[in-house]
């Protein structure tokens, strides 16, 4: 789903430490340290996964898989247009 590498690449495209990476998913600050101290695919609660990609997703980072379309293949981060959201949320 992602590995530690993108998740790494991703804050640095962002700009962000990995604090505001578990303030913008709703995730401990022990539990991102953890995710990206790890070898390969991220492993864990497929939930906790689910609020990390969801939140990069927000922000505007499109994880690329294996096999996933791209110019030069393999996997990677690009930027992609973010979700903007009303004024209510929705």
């Amino acid at each position: 789903m992602i590995t530690a590498a993108q998740m790494r690449a991703a804050r640095a495209l962002l700009g962000i430490d990995q604090k505001t990476l578990a303030e913008l998913s709703g995730v401990s600050l022990p539990t991102i340290q953890r995710m990206e101290a790890s070898e390969g695919n991220v492993r864990g609660v497929v939930d906790t996964l689910t609020k990390v990609v969801e939140a990069l997703d927000r922000a505007g980072i499109e994880l690329i898989g294996d096999n996933a379309v791209s110019a030069a293949g393999g996997r990677g981060v690009r930027y992609k247009q973010p979700v903007t959201t009303d004024s209510d949320g929705s």
